[in-house]
């Protein structure tokens, strides 16, 4: 892990007596105040790929122009990967700055029923930050599992498909955000397509779960609960906790990960029709909107000079744009990058991350190195001036140069770990990736050409085209040792 760097306090002049021991006293409360980190705004899309941001792509068909506006005040980085091809163990990395495959769960995704991911005692973010001060919030799709009040469990807490009737819900889930270091906490359990159909706020049900509905999956709701009203409402609920963010002295984090634009695929009627190319392109364009209204917010508030806001995705685009195929219009979801969501390939994790940090980060600058969505807890660490709790985010890289427009004498993040679907694993190392295996790990088909793995040259054949192995059996070695020696 790279070195933190410290925020120094100011020096004092010399002198004598009670004065000096004031004016001391004074100087280690000025400097304490402004050795405290930034406002953090992480916002976490569902499902949404490289080319989605009209930023990444020119030639893309769905505008984005609040996040394009966001990428032309900040900085936008060209090689970000999700610590996964899909959504949990993507968050799982975001909180605690470890890569999932470390716990339990070593494929596949949780479901809305799940039991906590998240290990006892197990730092994350949000408790590091409150540690420093912070008020936190989550706000949004959660999908990392919670302690349900039940009889007799819900099996080994990985399969989706939990027994919902066991389910005490007078009872507050246990271990949800709530309880991982958040002082707030509304949003769904899981995925928009994954029951229980409502609201959840600090662990408890907002409402009766008196119905069933079924968006793919079917199973328990509440009556009021629409997928189509979900987006808005956590836009609402996002821009009303940051109101009372305005008379608080204290600095705050809110973790607002956003359901959209995954299935089912549901743009407000205001929404239906603006892209011009489906539902889909909708969905972008309405998410668009939803972080345009949390920077007008910012910036009505006067919170914007000292808040760092980064948007990302937690993988890449569905195969199929989920159900839209909006590459009939000439749009590419994926980029130029081959694969797509859940697949080992480019296309699978390599998402879109922008960061405006007014007057700390360069205006309309880009950033090539390769990062990993791992990097938020040593990043905010870094930045408040802390250092990373002993045991805690073992695989997180501090990105705070890259914010400040400083140039890393080495690269953020030695080498980065993808992970797929199904559970195949790639180690990425310079411009050298080397794949475990055959074929996509997802859901591609293509690629099992009888070598038995794989290894590409990204900076000659970004598209994953040449299958370099038994050329380059020097370089196999080396990174089939790197990857061995990360997962002990």
């Amino acid at each position: 892990m790279p070195r933190m760097r410290r925020i120094q306090d100011g020096g004092s002049g010399h002198g004598g007596g009670m004065r000096v021991l004031l004016i001391l006293m004074m100087g280690l409360v000025v400097s304490g105040a402004a050795a405290a980190g930034p406002n953090v705004v992480f916002v976490l899309a569902d499902d949404m790929g490289w080319g989605d941001l009209r930023a990444n792509d020119a030639e893309g068909k769905i505008a984005t122009p609040r996040l394009d506006r966001m990428a032309a005040e900040g900085m936008r980085f060209t090689d970000a990967h999700s610590a996964s091809a899909v959504c949990t163990p993507t968050r799982y990395g975001v909180m605690t700055g470890r890569y999932c495959w470390r716990t339990r769960l070593k494929k596949g995704v949780l479901g809305g029923w799940s039991p906590s991911l998240i290990e006892s005692g197990r730092e994350t973010v949000a408790t590091f930050l409150r540690a420093q001060g912070y008020e936190t919030a989550c706000i949004g799709k959660w999908h990392l599992g919670m302690d349900w009040a039940v009889a007799g469990g819900l099996g080994d807490g990985i399969d989706p498909k939990g027994d919902p009737r066991k389910i005490d819900f007078k009872e507050r889930a246990r271990r949800g955000p709530d309880e991982q270091g958040f002082g707030h906490w509304f949003g769904i359990s899981a995925s928009l397509d994954m029951p229980p159909y409502a609201f959840i706020r600090n662990g408890r049900i907002e409402g009766e779960l008196s119905v069933e509905k079924q968006w793919i999956r079917r199973g328990p709701a509440t009556p009021e609960f629409e997928a189509v009203d979900v987006l808005p409402t956590l836009e609402r609920e996002a821009v009303a906790w940051l109101e009372k963010r305005a008379a608080d002295a204290k600095p705050f984090f809110l973790y607002l990960p956003l359901a959209s634009p995954h299935t089912p695929v549901v743009p407000s009627k205001a929404w239906e029709g603006k892209s011009g190319i489906g539902a889909y392109g909708d969905f972008v364009m309405q998410t668009d909107a939803v972080c345009g209204s949390v920077l007008d917010a910012l910036e009505r508030l006067k919170l914007a000079e000292n808040t760092l806001v980064i948007f990302t995705s937690d993988n890449g685009a569905t195969p199929d744009n989920s159900g839209q195929r909006t590459d009939r219009a000439g749009h590419r979801s994926h980029g130029p990058w081959r694969g797509t969501k859940a697949d080992i390939w480019e296309g699978g994790h390599r998402v879109p991350f922008v960061a405006r940090w007014p007057g700390k980060t360069p205006a309309g600058t880009v950033c090539e190195d390769p990062i990993c969505l791992n990097a938020l807890f040593a990043t905010v660490a870094e930045l408040c001036g802390a250092k990373v709790p002993e045991g805690a985010a073992p695989d997180s890289y501090s990105i705070a140069g890259h914010l400040r427009g400083e140039k890393p004498k080495a690269a953020s993040h030695p080498y980065l770990i993808h992970h797929s679907i199904s559970g195949m694993f790639a180690v990425r190392q310079g411009s050298w990736k080397y794949i475990e295996g055959e074929g996509s790990g997802g859901w591609s088909n293509g690629g099992k050409d009888g070598k038995g793995a794989q290894l590409y040259d990204l900076s000659r054949d970004p598209g994953e085209t040449v299958n370099r192995v038994e050329e380059e059996m020097a370089k196999v070695k080396e990174l089939r040792a790197l990857l061995e020696m990360s997962r002990r």
